[in-house]
């Protein structure tokens, strides 16, 4: 993966020249006629980061971020306010709030364009809503998606499956979920109008599928919801991780893999499986896609003072 801060300029450079191409009035028009709703190369790079994964190009998709207070109601759960304060503090961070990002990962590999979870949408616990520009920076428009993978089921994970009328956002593409994650979106009685509108387009798969298609497998992550899916994907050489909900805080959740977030559904159980996780990226040096660490979430996991620490790529 030596080969990302190369392709990574390259691909952006691309992605300017075609957003400025874009941004040019028509023949005829003048400047204040153009169109007033696409971002500037600058916001353009904080929207899409591209990279590559093997011979697989990738961007990852920046939908927006999420505040949380630091006061033990979401993230840590049960734990003193001194230990979570003095962790934060030790890391350089605001010890009042604790802050997420929302991303998605889009990958072409295959003939396919694949979207890895679609974002917070209009959830009003976020500051989000970026997907759509953010997919047009990468090139991309939503019907030439084919396939969605959902992690699973939360709200800033398929936020961005449904547009502003409830209908389709993406309405050629296939949305793939494993068969219990599926289960319980149907069984909740207040997500059913999510449940409603994909169905027609919902293909599951068992947890741990390998192949679901080409260059795509499942990982089970469990203890999160009943059907937690990260996705190794790669092109039989390269390949990384994207993790889902595996682990939310690039501090506190690699840090202290044992503390809880207020959505883990079997905390004990999220806790062991986050810790394994991490110890297996660690041990074989897997490239990590995190949805939550802060933008663009791609690195590695290492391990310090008998711990882990994220190590952001370069």
């Amino acid at each position: 993966m030596s080969r990302y801060p190369r392709l990574a300029a390259a691909g952006l450079a691309a992605a300017v020249i075609a957003l400025a191409a874009c941004t040019r009035p028509a023949p005829g028009h003048s400047a204040s006629e153009a169109p007033q709703d696409l971002p500037t190369a600058v916001e353009a790079s904080a929207l899409a980061h591209p990279f590559a994964i093997g011979t697989l190009e990738a961007f990852v998709l920046h939908d927006g971020d999420i505040t949380v207070p630091n006061d033990g109601s979401v993230l840590p759960r049960g734990e003193g306010d001194d230990s979570i304060d003095a962790l934060l503090a030790a890391n350089g961070l605001p010890t009042d709030v604790l802050r997420l990002s929302v991303q998605a990962l889009l990958v072409r590999a295959h003939g396919r364009v694949i979207l890895f979870d679609t974002g917070a949408g209009d959830a009003a616990f976020a500051d989000a809503g970026r997907l759509g520009q953010a997919l047009r920076v990468a090139g991309v428009e939503p019907g030439q998606v084919t396939d969605i993978f959902v992690s699973h089921a939360h709200p800033d994970h398929v936020g961005g499956l449904l547009d502003a009328d409830g209908g389709l956002a993406f309405p050629d593409a296939t949305v793939r979920m494993s068969a219990p994650e599926w289960a319980a979106l149907q069984a909740d009685e207040g997500r059913s109008a999510l449940a409603a509108a994909i169905a027609p387009r919902v293909e599951t798969f068992e947890p741990g599928a390998a192949a679901i298609v080409p260059g795509v497998d499942a990982v089970p992550v469990d203890g999160h919801t009943p059907g937690h899916s990260a996705y190794r994907i790669g092109d039989g050489v390269a390949q990384v991780l994207y993790i889902g909900d595996g682990a939310h805080h690039h501090v506190v959740s690699v840090q202290r893999p044992h503390w809880t977030i207020a959505f883990d559904g079997d905390a004990p159980k999220a806790g062991a499986s986050r810790e394994a996780l991490l110890a297996r990226a660690a041990d074989e040096g897997l490239v990590l896609v995190s949805p939550h660490f802060p933008f663009p979430g791609i690195g590695r996991i290492g391990r310090r003072d008998g711990g882990f620490t994220w190590v952001p790529a370069e």
